[in-house]
């Protein structure tokens, strides 16, 4: 795990004791450091490490303390644990923030920081496994993988990849990214943030934390937001870059990709991947194979299967319409798994790409509304209601070429724990076939 003298001897209180928390006080703990824990849940407090002071920190004085350290998770606008901190004049901080001031005890490394509302994950992926393949110690946390204190060290000339929210962000005061990487900004998470020009203020604190002049800021413009972080940003000390979609094609990389970054939307995540890997490398040469051999992650545009020259992919993460929407994009003839719990009455931006849909199979509570919207549209619908269904008609009714996509623009909670239970479901259903 990730230690440092820094934090021994202080008293911190850390409020939430799942993975992120328990990492948190495990290596809080082993740095010398004293802990009082607080989860409301039962099961979560019998799981904290041994020599952690169980105390309920919603009841208890907070002037004694060092720091709060919360889970990202803990809507810190309006949850009454961060008013009392506040008004006990009591910092509010996360895991990346005890990570950024572990760094000067860490052997030398660089640190590349990734946000935006869509594609921080394939991103930051995409970078860890270039990064491998070119035979450089790496490791990704932030909201991805493993906590990030609960990983080893890498040794000198390593770097860590990090995939940052903007909860994260709000928490963390000191993280000067060598590489700070921002995709986009939409509307998202607008119960967290006054307006979403306050959420876009949030994503930008990340190159606002970039210190050193040497530091290089990414930034995609291609939506308002991003292109006016970029020119505040471009007269800020680090060195800017504004980057495009196009960019990797430009570049001669559009055939070397995997099919795992199929679509208009990985050209930006690769795109931006190829920036970000450019501040640390000297050629080229060294990314090609990374860039081939990507595999992608799970529920993300995810190959599952071809049958009979039908291409089965599971795209569970897409909970929402602006999610759904590259998907569709991607690909020429869909029969689109459609539905769950709607977060919207809209087909939002999925409407852009519904002449690459040959049919749609609508399920779960949803299913209804998109079914009304899509036939509206003119776009031949099977009511399927369950995705056992779904799966079963479009695999009967699909002929070469076509794309079995499940990428639902909803929520999973009608029928399924998340979307990876979705997913993992679909995963089965297709393997039966």
């Amino acid at each position: 795990m990730i230690t440092a003298r820094a934090f021994a001897g202080k008293h911190y209180a850390v409020y939430g004791l799942a993975r992120s928390g328990l990492a948190t006080v495990q290596a809080l703990l082993a740095s010398g450091a004293k802990v009082t824990a607080w989860d409301g849940k039962e099961e979560a407090r019998a799981k904290a490490p041994v020599g952690t002071q169980i105390a309920d920190l919603d009841e208890t004085e907070l002037t004694q303390f060092d720091s709060l350290v919360v889970t990202p998770g803990l809507p810190i606008n309006r949850h009454p644990i961060a008013a009392r901190a506040r008004e006990a004049n009591l910092e509010i901080i996360g895991d990346i923030e005890l990570f950024a001031r572990a760094r000067p005890e860490l052997p030398s490394h660089k640190v590349v920081g990734i946000t935006g509302t869509n594609g921080k994950s394939t991103t930051t992926a995409l970078v860890h496994h270039i990064l491998k393949t070119a035979g450089v110690p790496t490791t990704m946390g932030g909201n991805i993988g493993l906590p990030i204190l609960s990983q080893d060290p890498l040794p000198e000339g390593g770097v860590y990849v990090l995939e940052l929210s903007s909860y994260q962000i709000d928490l963390t005061q000191s993280l000067d990214c060598d590489v700070a990487v921002l995709l986009n900004i939409t509307p998202d998470h607008l119960d967290r943030y006054e307006s979403f020009e306050a959420y876009a203020r949030s994503k930008a604190r990340l190159f606002d934390m970039q210190i050193d002049p040497h530091h290089r800021a990414i930034i995609v413009d291609e939506d308002e937001a991003t292109r006016e972080i970029a020119e505040r940003v471009g007269r800020m000390p680090q060195h800017s870059v504004t980057a495009r979609s196009c960019d990797i094609d430009d570049q001669g990389f559009g055939e070397e990709l995997s099919p795992s970054l199929a679509g208009p939307h990985n050209r930006q995540n690769a795109s931006a991947a190829w920036w970000a890997l450019g501040t640390l490398f000297d050629s080229d040469a060294a990314l090609v194979g990374g860039f081939k051999t990507y595999p992608g992650l799970p529920h993300r545009m995810e190959r599952i299967r071809e049958r009979n020259d039908v291409l089965f992919v599971n795209d569970s993460k897409a909970t929402n319409a602006e999610a759904a929407a590259p998907a569709l994009a991607a690909y020429p003839r869909i029969r689109w798994i459609v539905g769950g719990q709607a977060k919207a009455k809209t087909l939002g931006d999925t409407e852009r790409h519904l002449d690459h849909v040959v049919q749609a199979y609508t399920i779960g509570e949803a299913g209804p509304m998109f079914a009304r919207l899509l036939r509206d549209k003119g776009v031949a619908v099977t009511t399927s209601e369950t995705l056992e269904n779904a799966v079963n008609q479009a695999a009967r009714d699909s002929q070469a070429g076509d794309v079995v996509l499940l990428s639902p623009a909803c929520a999973s909670f009608d029928q399924f724990r998340d979307f990876e239970a979705r997913g993992d479901r679909f995963r089965e259903l297709v393997g039966a076939l």
